[in-house]
Parts: structure tokens; sequence; C-alpha cells
């Protein structure tokens, strides 16, 4: 099942994916007219900064099993059946943090969201875009990703071509940053064997 896949090394920070989200989860769905909407529209994905200052954008995994749909007393946490996608159901949420402190991923915020009784305060999390994915389209912030760091895939799709990419450049002889020193020093060992 196809679902939203981060690849934090192009992510150029450049914040267009929250106002995708933001937009497409408000009532009218469109940037200049959500902008005026009560309660303002809020992202479901977060942009974080990484230790040398890249961007990493942050959503929900949609785990399998979920820490916080385990951790949500009320049970409004639940799996959607159709598209795998962990839901929260406004109305049954107590706003208890139980399913905050459980995610591993920090992605549940808790704020009004237009969704919900009016005036009431609830988590609010990722839930991949499952009325745009409902009329044939991809989540809001893969359409709006320009630079792919957010792309809309099958899982073990983007894994083989992650590998690939690490093969080739390795058989290259150009290494990857993020393969061990251990790596390097096999793979000049092997290298010297073949003569190369």
């Amino acid at each position: 099942m196809k679902q939203v896949v981060v690849h934090p090394e192009r992510c150029v920070g450049c914040m267009q994916c929250r106002i995708a989200c933001a937009t497409a989860h408000s009532k009218t769905k469109t940037l200049f007219t959500a902008v005026l909407e009560s309660p303002l529209p809020k992202p479901r994905v977060h942009v974080g900064v990484g230790l040398y200052n890249e961007g990493f954008p942050n959503r929900c995994r949609h785990c399998d099993p979920a820490p916080c749909l385990m951790a949500c007393l009320p049970g409004a946490i639940f799996r959607d059946r159709d598209s795998g996608s962990v839901l929260i159901d406004p109305d049954k949420c107590i706003n208890c943090a139980s399913c905050a402190m459980a995610c591993p991923f920090g992605v549940i915020r808790y704020h009004q969201d237009p969704f919900a009784p009016p005036g009431k305060t609830v988590a609010v999390k990722c839930d991949n875009c499952i009325e745009r994915r409902e009329q044939g389209l991809v989540p809001a912030c893969v359409e709006i990703c320009k630079s792919g760091a957010l792309t809309f895939e099958e899982p073990a799709a983007a894994l083989k071509r992650k590998t690939d990419e690490v093969s080739r450049s390795v058989s290259r002889g150009m290494e990857p940053e993020s393969l061990s020193p251990g790596f390097s020093l096999l793979n000049t060992i092997k290298r010297a064997q073949l003569g190369l």
C-alpha cells in the first residue's frame, strides 16, 4: 500500500509542505481563504532543524503497531481498514496527551481543529490526506514538494531505490558519506584484491 515516504537528505527547508498541509485541512481548501478561517488551520507535517541546520520533514509514520493507538485511553485513535492510516476521532478525544507521550516521532499536536467540536482542543496529526486520496489525489505535502523530500509510493520501492543508489555509488568507487568507516576500509581491501 502506498504511503508518504520521507527522504530527509533532499529537504531544503522551504516549508511549502506545511502550507499545503494546513490548506488541505482547512474548510475552504484554498490558501487565500483558509488564512481567514477560525480556528486557523494548522499543518500536520512539521519541519525540524537537524544538526547541520538542514531541514527534516517530520510527519506521522502510521506505525503498525501504533504506540499512540495503544496508549489512547478513550479509544479516539483507530486504524482505517481501507487506507491503513492511523486516524483520530476528535469527538472522542479527551486531550489527555497519552498518545503524544507514546509517539516516538513527536508528531501529535494539540489545538482547535476545523473538524473538531467548536472550542475543543484535540489531538491532531497527519491523516495521510485521506480526503484527497479518496478523490484520487496524492497527499498535499507530496504534491507541493519540489525537491522530492516527500514521495508517495510503496515503501519497498523506496527502499530498493535507496539500496540501488548506494550500490551504484560504491561500485563506482564513490562511497556515500552515510556508510561507516569500517565499510570504507572493507571496500578498499576488496578493490585492492581485484587490482582496481
